[in-house]
């Protein structure tokens, strides 16, 4: 029997926990040493599917305004505002947690979540998130776009390691095995 697709996230934040500024800029984190040292490629070749927020797809078209940068990967965007998407990514306007149960029985390999806190907290909550992947940047940028809203949902993982890549640290957490619940 094969085994259950996990839900992962992968993603950076400065030390005061933002994912980005206010406007969505990354600046604060391009050209952090050590951006590049990383084990994206790893992680990325470890997932087939990603589920993406509509404002982070958004940023992620006027990234790479010329290439969809996730074109081989199946790619999911969850909003209830868009209209259309780019060729090969679908939109889902279905209850999420309901979608992402039924993914993760789906035959495949990982999922990654890409996006901020309003895509990742009711997954959280819902105990579906299986792994963070998260990297630090040295910067305190005061205000911006949290990770982590506040919310008055608890949720326990346990540390499996830590690794330094010059100036960025990257903590791999895992659920609890009794918080999967689901």
């Amino acid at each position: 029997m094969s085994e259950k697709r996990k839900l992962l996230f992968y993603g950076a934040m400065s030390i005061d926990g933002y994912l980005a500024r206010e406007d969505h800029r990354l600046d604060w984190l391009i050209g952090t040493e050590g951006e590049e040292e990383t084990r994206y490629e790893a992680f990325y070749a470890s997932v087939d599917t990603l589920i993406m927020g509509r404002k982070t797809y958004e940023q992620v078209l006027k990234l790479s305004p010329d290439e969809f940068p996730y074109e081989e990967k199946t790619c999911y965007i969850v909003s209830s505002t868009l209209q259309d998407s780019h060729q090969g990514t679908h939109i889902i306007r279905e209850d999420l947690l309901t979608f992402i149960k039924n993914l993760k029985n789906e035959k495949g390999q990982h999922i990654w979540i890409v996006g901020g806190g309003e895509l990742l907290q009711p997954l959280l909550k819902a105990s579906l998130v299986d792994e963070l992947f998260l990297q630090i940047a040295p910067v305190m940028i005061g205000k911006g776009i949290p990770l982590f809203p506040p919310t008055n949902q608890e949720s326990r993982f346990s540390l499996q390691e830590v690794q330094q890549y010059q100036q960025i640290a990257e903590m791999h957490f895992v659920l609890k095995e009794d918080r999967k619940d689901h």
